[in-house]
């Protein structure tokens, strides 16, 4: 691996400002639901990727790193247009979108969790890994959500990721990491 540290900041700042764009986008989608389960579970969801872009900051102050401005503005942006489109583009579409969005989430803070292993950051692991398991936990509600819709025959469905518990697993085997890679459907089989 190539200066774990680096990589390390760089995965950092690329959550930092994605939780920023999920927070923002899932602010206008639990606003745009009536009352009921989903809107309180994904204004629930909104609260944790706040709680997250702040464990991130703090591990980037700790780092000695900041947030990318250019990026942050960017995904500002995209957060602010994407939640007040859940107001116009019906129930569906945002939920496919977070769907595909937390699965890659799950993805970003294992590989994040072993750049810090490999820089000498195992402090940080425990926390990357939890992070880990909450976007495993949004990604399985709206992954619930889409499979029961019949527009979900229409939309390809993302590769659903491994059982939660491997999260951990794959640290505490050898120290070594498996990929975390999404296998592409038509691999899949």
């Amino acid at each position: 691996m190539a200066d774990p540290a680096a990589r390390l900041i760089a995965q950092l700042q690329l959550a930092h400002a994605g939780e920023l764009a999920a927070a923002h986008a899932y602010h206008g989608h639990w606003r745009s639901l009536p009352e009921g389960e989903d809107r309180a579970r994904i204004r629930k969801i909104e609260e944790e990727e706040w709680h997250h872009r702040r464990l991130v900051a703090q591990m980037l102050r700790d780092l000695g790193a900041r947030p990318r401005a250019l990026r942050e503005g960017v995904f500002w942006l995209i957060g602010r247009i994407l939640g007040p489109l859940c107001h116009v583009s019906g129930w569906f579409l945002p939920m496919y979108g977070a769907g595909r969005l937390e699965r890659r989430n799950i993805v970003e803070y294992e590989d994040a969790a072993q750049y810090a292993r490999a820089s000498g950051h195992p402090e940080l692991v425990d926390c990357l890994l939890t992070m880990a398991e909450v976007e495993w936990d949004h990604e399985q509600f709206f992954r619930s959500k889409v499979l029961g819709h019949p527009l979900r025959r229409l939309f390809p469905i993302w590769s659903a990721p491994p059982p939660r518990e491997r999260i951990r697993a794959r640290f505490d085997e050898d120290g070594r990491v498996e990929s975390r890679a999404p296998v592409p459907e038509a691999v899949r089989g």
